[in-house]
């Protein structure tokens, strides 16, 4: 009992039980707070932007295209004559759609709006003139960073947009419109997505985090050049015939020359690639990590308006 006789909340607050309690705000951790409001100042970290079942149909979707677009040469007849350089506009054409299906998906399961586009313009634009820095020399590509971070706070879905934006618009920025920009669009895409998909993404932060981050930015380094290979080796004429593709024979005997072309050819230009990102991720990611997920948070992709009386 209270010395006024009026039963007391069990808080200690004085309340009166039954009586017409304020609402009382949550405040995130990490949130701005202002001084002396005496809201919590723990740090929380931003969630990424949520895969709806729309979303996850449509990636899928795109994912299944790309895996064909790359591997069916190694399955097609011997005879069909066909290469890259012919169906590469088909795949293009059939790949912005499926692009803008992904996006069209996200906005209708959570409500994606015109901040998130806004921060999707602003990180491609940012990864597009991050690319030219070191003009492909050795491999040494500073993007990829940029999108391991941008995928694992944003979430898979924007990851993948944003890798096969970014490489859009640096093809355009660069002059390098070619056959083997769709592959390399559906490839940055997955680089990003993976990102996205890392576990812990909720709880690991630190250096647990930075680790993970490095470690999957240098696999998806090597992963991206080793995939990017299967654009144009199928193709490639008058190479050793221990690294050549034998219209023909067995899957598992052209794999095994595949991975003798990519040991011979392109490791020079993977290895710099991830050894650049896992230092950009080690040395910059603390910052911008804390950057992007400040920006998700004030940007509240997935908070929910509603009005009260």
């Amino acid at each position: 009992m209270s010395p006024g006789g009026e039963d007391t909340a069990p808080n200690g607050t004085g309340t009166p039980k039954g009586a017409d309690v304020p609402e009382v705000a949550y405040v995130p951790k990490g949130a701005d707070v202002p001084k002396g409001a005496g809201a919590p100042k723990e740090e929380i970290s931003a969630r990424a932007i949520r895969l709806g079942p729309r979303s996850v149909a449509a990636l899928a979707l795109v994912s299944a295209v790309g895996v064909a677009a790359f591997g069916w040469p190694l399955l097609a007849d011997s005879a069909s004559g066909l290469a890259h350089s012919a169906d590469a506009p088909w795949l293009f054409a059939a790949l912005l759609p499926l692009l803008l299906a992904v996006v069209m998906a996200t906005i209708a399961d959570t409500g994606l709006g015109s901040k998130a586009v806004a921060m999707l313009g602003v990180l491609a634009a940012a990864g597009a003139a991050l690319r030219p820095l070191g003009a492909g020399t050795a491999g040494i590509e500073p993007m990829f960073f940029l999108m391991v971070l941008s995928g694992r706070v944003l979430g898979p879905g924007f990851g993948f947009v944003l890798g096969a934006v970014s490489m859009f618009a640096s093809a355009l920025l660069t002059g390098g419109v070619g056959p083997w920009m769709p592959f390399q669009m559906l490839s940055m895409g997955w680089v990003g997505m993976g990102a996205g998909l890392l576990p812990g993404a909720e709880r690991l932060r630190g250096r647990g985090e930075l680790a993970l981050l490095a470690g999957y930015g240098a696999v998806a380094s090597v992963l991206y050049g080793t995939v990017m290979n299967l654009q144009g080796w199928p193709y490639l004429a008058g190479m050793a015939s221990g690294v050549s593709f034998v219209p023909g024979d067995p899957l598992p005997h052209n794999l095994a020359r595949f991975v003798a072309y990519c040991l011979a050819t392109s490791l020079g230009w993977d290895l710099p690639r991830a050894v650049v990102t896992v230092v950009l991720t080690l040395t910059l990611g603390r910052t911008v990590l804390r950057a992007l997920r400040r920006a998700t948070r004030r940007a509240a992709f997935d908070a929910r308006v509603s009005f009260k009386a």
